[in-house]
């Protein structure tokens, strides 16, 4: 191969195709691990890291797609504005504390029901993250599938439940790598994965 042959091959291609871009919504309750599973999946420092008190917006680089989530905050006085945020999202994701007291749980729980049911959501897929699995006290995903009552209230519906904490991001990388597949797909079934 001649010089001109081998430049025309390196950098004649052009730009590598875009990739495509979701506009997800991230909720839960304060102290659940959104913005640290966030940040950690933007590669930025664990420290510093603060509880989100209105909404932040991050761009999460994936292989095959970038996701433009709006992390909202999840205190009580938050909680009551998520809906003014539901609109132009294409997916949401869910966090919650699996080690969580039961008082938090029961919230979290009303919370999700009313995601799910929500008009702006709940014809889209959700990424339900059952968070802080590293801790003793953390319920299984069976656990929490059975308490949120996922399965007859997500009948019809695009959801994936997996466990997750920062000690293993692959793991979550794994579960976002679901839901942009999901992102993806047009005319599928409904997943209860």
């Amino acid at each position: 191969m001649d010089y001109l042959q081998c430049f025309r091959a390196l950098c004649c291609k052009g730009p590598p195709p875009a990739r495509p871009e979701y506009d997800l919504v991230c909720i839960g309750l304060t102290g659940s691990g959104k913005t640290s599973l966030l940040s950690q999946l933007c590669s930025e420092s664990p420290e510093n890291i603060v509880s989100t008190t209105g909404f932040s917006i991050k761009a999460v680089p994936f292989q095959n797609a970038i996701l433009n989530v709006k992390e909202l905050g999840g205190t009580d006085n938050i909680r009551k504005y998520w809906s003014r945020y539901y609109q132009g999202s294409q997916g949401v994701i869910f966090v919650l504390d699996s080690a969580s007291s039961e008082d938090d749980l029961e919230t979290a729980r009303n919370e999700l029901h009313s995601a799910l049911q929500h008009p702006q959501l709940c014809t889209l897929p959700f990424l339900i993250l059952a968070n802080h699995q590293d801790k003793p006290a953390a319920r299984s995903v069976q656990e929490i599938k059975k308490y949120f009552e996922l399965e007859p209230l997500g009948h019809g519906k695009r959801w994936i439940l997996k466990p997750c904490s920062l000690d293993d991001m692959e793991a979550v990388k794994d579960s976002f790598s679901i839901l942009i597949n999901l992102l993806e797909e047009r005319d599928f079934e409904p997943s209860r994965m």
